[in-house]
């Protein structure tokens, strides 16, 4: 446990710093760029997520499945990164040489430059993807953190420099001159660069690779369990991001731009919530395989769900509380401002997936990984089904209410099944009125103590302390220095 905690600790600190960079570039991006303006940006990437995973096609959980049983490390790693290597090479020549079809197909003919951008930018994620694992794998943490954290400051330091500094000299920089037709395309070459100096720094990691040591027969069965993580996969993205894909689709070209704007702006608050989630993921999910068959295996399992639930509310709870301070500070823009009463949902549709993808380890370790297809594959029709019928009267609102049934439905549904399948004795009763009771203190302050924030403050401090005793989130130790028992 001391060593998970350590890892989590490290990569929970990579994963903060790595997600505060994009953070903080957003208020730098809405104070520069309206809605419409910044629409082709939220566009893109809602996109992008759909061919991350596909590029990367569940390889990274599979990995480590494999890596329990599989001894030859090089054959592993080989079979998996030459895997995601032929699919991003085919990927890479279809986009860039159909790239004026596929802009007009989605309806943005006008940028194919930035399509283009993209297209180079995913496929250098997507080489670089399996290095990252074998760090993870060989318990490199500070090399991983290392390589992120550089990424993150090259991606930050040129979004500055195009978007803050280039426009105060007119006649340019080095040769640049800023051009404001090209505007938010400059946020797409950053994140091209920063890419591209990954991929240079894993260069030994990707040495490990030699095409000799693939093997077909450990890769057809790699596929076959990696498949349905794909699905998966791809329904998780489509649930958290494809909404704007509807948005720009079901509405009015122009009344489409600037909800996508608004949305995709506001909802990067939520990123608040999803930082915790994340780093635990990242630490949690080698744990989950390394430890299964221990005897107290599930005991811990029941005991790290409490953990993470009982920090989500308190982020959530905080967040709420505080809500128009923090979204408007953030945010600086008050084109924006119209979309901050979403937040709220979209931080308890955070919580909800969060306890899903706890939930999910139990198909991945009796090698069900079709269920989380199916259960992912009944999200995504959720969404769908919201969003097509409910955008055209309601914009991002339908989305809103969207993501956070599809997510509830999908923690529910995995519960349940996993029950059936691989019970754990989860405190059902006592999370469900942590969470129920989160909820209802983050909408009476939300709503009714928005003029009264300090009261709101008050009444997050007497629902955490009563929380963090209760939950044990504090060391004794630390509880007797205080005084406390």
């Amino acid at each position: 446990m001391k060593k998970l905690l350590g890892q989590t600790a490290l990569y929970g600190l990579t994963t903060v710093i790595i997600r505060l960079f994009p953070f903080v570039i957003n208020p730098i991006i809405t104070r520069t760029f309206g809605p419409t303006a910044y629409s082709p940006y939220a566009d893109f990437y809602s996109v992008a997520g759909v061919i991350a995973v596909l590029l990367t096609h569940g390889m990274e959980t599979t990995f480590f499945r494999f890596a329990l049983d599989e001894k030859d490390d090089r054959k592993l790693i080989s079979t998996a990164f030459f895997s995601v290597l032929a699919v991003t090479l085919v990927y890479l020549f279809f986009t860039l040489v159909y790239r004026q079809p596929l802009a007009i197909a989605f309806k943005t003919p006008d940028q194919v430059d930035l399509l283009a951008i993209l297209t180079v930018t995913l496929a250098l994620d997507a080489f670089s993807a399996m290095p990252f694992v074998m760090l993870r794998k060989n318990e490199r943490p500070l090399k991983y953190a290392g390589i992120r954290i550089t990424n993150g400051i090259i991606n930050f330091l040129l979004v500055v420099f195009f978007i803050i500094i280039l426009p105060r000299y007119p006649e340019g920089i080095f040769g640049l001159k800023y051009s404001p037709e090209f505007g938010i395309g400059y946020v797409f070459v950053a994140n091209l660069v920063a890419s591209s100096v990954t991929f240079l720094m894993l260069s030994q990691e990707l040495l490990i690779a030699r095409i000799k040591h693939f093997s077909w027969e450990l890769w057809k069965k790699m596929i076959k369990y990696s498949w349905p993580i794909t699905i998966a996969g791809l329904a998780g993205i489509i649930n958290e991001t494809f909404d704007r894909q509807f948005l720009k689709f079901l509405l009015p070209e122009e009344i489409g731009r600037h909800e996508v704007g608004v949305y995709a702006g506001v909802a990067k608050v939520v990123t608040f919530v999803i930082l915790f989630r994340q780093a635990y993921s990242l630490g949690i999910e080698p744990f989950f395989f390394s430890n299964s068959k221990n005897k107290n295996a599930k005991e811990m399992y029941v005991k790290l769900m409490d953990i993470f639930i009982a920090i989500n509310c308190l982020i959530v709870l905080f967040l709420s509380v505080n809500l128009n301070l923090i979204a408007k500070v953030y945010i600086n823009n008050p084109e924006y401002y119209e979309g901050i009463s979403i937040l709220p949902i979209l931080f308890f549709a955070s919580l909800f997936i969060g306890i899903y993808l706890n939930l999910s380890i139990w198909y991945k370790l009796t090698d069900k990984t079709i269920i989380g297809a199916y259960i992912s594959a009944i999200g995504v029709l959720i969404t769908i089904i919201i969003n097509f019928y409910f955008i055209p009267k309601y914009g991002y609102w339908a989305s809103t209410w969207a993501t956070i049934g599809s997510y509830f439905a999908m923690m529910v549904i995995s519960y349940v099944w996993g029950q059936y399948k691989y019970p754990v004795p989860y405190n059902i009763y006592k999370n469900s009125i942590v969470i129920l009771i989160t909820m209802l203190a983050s909408l009476v302050c939300y709503q009714y103590l928005k003029q009264n924030i300090w009261i709101g403050n008050l009444i997050f401090i007497f629902l955490a302390t009563i929380l963090i005793i209760s939950e044990k989130l504090i060391p004794q130790k630390i509880l007797n220095k205080l005084g406390i028992k």
